[in-house]
């Protein structure tokens, strides 16, 4: 497998997440209705219960791809994932439809944590950050086009086959997946499924100061992710009445997020992930201080162009933030990559679709709370990494990458 096929299979493997929760923001509305669901905020747990399950199953799938490799738990995972998604097109009730979307998110667990510990078994270092930032770069294309994608099935159909659509994407992954990924799991790397092996593996992880504090201040900063996607249609058709549009503005934000990650790819291997992603932290912490006094400032809602352009701006920075932090939190953790992949990822998704939800649950029809949780999460994101650093920042990468920087899956 050459390295763009690989980035590429392993870009969709991720997005299939992206694309469990963003295509269907369109319908929150209609499934909202067509399932008795009156208040709109309720309406949220749909995306709530995925993420809930897709981040408390990542402490299961990395001891499990520690033990018996990365390819049968990662097949597993997409199989219950793809069934989840065809019972929700059928499922007649509101709590039904929750119960399913949390185990599609139990089954979504599997692409997360275990495509990365396939990228850190392979790379590390910068190697790593670029090649996750390319991942990502490919990845974003999803948020880019499934809300058109989800609006325009709606046009002609009803949102019970969005649902079938997602079961689709994810047949051919796997069946790609199947065909063309090895096993890359090192023999010398694997471990044993017990308690106790298990446990070590997690107080490894989690006595590692500058693994834990950036694990952290990812949450954080995920969870403002999530407090955006949980409001995003109450803000875009409630606040700005775009209506059948919202999803070009939700696109038109994602492009920026893919841009940013393409430029870090081409950056990081010069400035190093730390120099790249502490700026654009303090980047984050100034743009969306600005942001929130304008937001307090203004006598009703922002104008939409002056939103957006906030938005984009803080979520430019969101694209340095995101891939960097991944990698220097994997960093020291190569020899146990999948728990590490496991515990990191439960404490980012879990820890923030729950400051997603509680930012979203505070929506009182106004941008005010979302742009108040953005400067919040910031700020506390900076002091984790200042913990992690031992208070300085831009501190220079240990060691260059490596010269040759071909693909050699075992």
């Amino acid at each position: 497998m050459r390295k763009a096929e690989f980035i590429t299979l392993a870009a969709l493997l991720m997005a299939l997440n992206a694309l469990a929760i963003d295509i269907m923001l369109p319908a929150l509305q209609q499934i909202g209705s067509s399932l008795g669901v009156d208040n709109e905020n309720h309406r949220q747990y749909i995306v709530s219960a995925y993420l809930l399950g897709f981040g408390g199953a990542q402490l299961f799938y990395g001891p499990l791809s520690d033990r018996f490799g990365r390819r049968l738990p990662l097949l597993i995972g997409l199989a219950v994932y793809i069934f989840s998604a065809i019972g929700i097109a059928v499922i007649p009730s509101f709590v039904g439809l929750l119960t399913l979307r949390f185990i599609q998110g139990l089954g979504a667990a599997a692409t997360r944590v275990i495509t990365i510990s396939i990228v850190r078994d392979i790379y590390g270092g910068r190697q790593m950050a670029e090649v996750m930032s390319l991942i990502m770069m490919v990845f974003m294309i999803v948020p880019v086009i499934a809300p058109g994608t989800g609006q325009i099935i709606m046009l002609f159909s009803t949102w019970h086959m969005i649902f079938v659509f997602i079961a689709t994407v994810a047949v051919g992954v796997l069946i790609w997946m199947y065909f063309r990924m090895p096993d890359t799991l090192h023999p010398d790397d694997v471990r044993p499924f017990t308690v106790k092996s298990v446990a070590a593996g997690f107080v490894i992880v989690l006595t590692n100061r500058v693994a834990l504090c950036y694990t952290i201040a990812s949450t954080f900063i995920y969870g403002a992710l999530f407090g955006f996607i949980n409001s995003a249609q109450q803000i875009y058709v409630g606040i700005y009445k775009l209506g059948i549009y919202s999803p070009l503005a939700f696109s038109g934000v994602a492009v920026f997020m893919a841009f940013s990650s393409f430029v870090n790819s081409q950056l990081v291997g010069r400035f190093g992930m730390r120099r790249l992603s502490h700026a654009a932290l303090l980047g984050f912490v100034a743009i969306t201080s600005i942001w929130l006094l304008v937001q307090l400032l203004g006598s009703g809602p922002m104008p939409f162009a002056l939103f957006m352009f906030f938005f984009a701006l803080a979520m430019f920075q969101f694209g340095w933030i995101g891939s960097n932090f991944n990698s220097l939190a994997m960093e020291p953790l190569g020899h146990v990559a999948g728990t590490a992949s496991s515990v990191l990822g439960f404490m980012s998704t879990v820890g923030g679709a729950l400051i997603g939800a509680a930012i979203g649950q505070t929506f009182n029809g106004t941008a005010t709370p979302m742009v108040t949780g953005y400067f919040a999460v910031s700020v506390i994101g900076l002091f984790f990494v200042l913990i992690a650093e031992k208070g300085k920042l831009f501190r220079p990468q240990n060691a260059p990458p490596p010269a040759d920087s071909t693909l050699a899956l075992h």
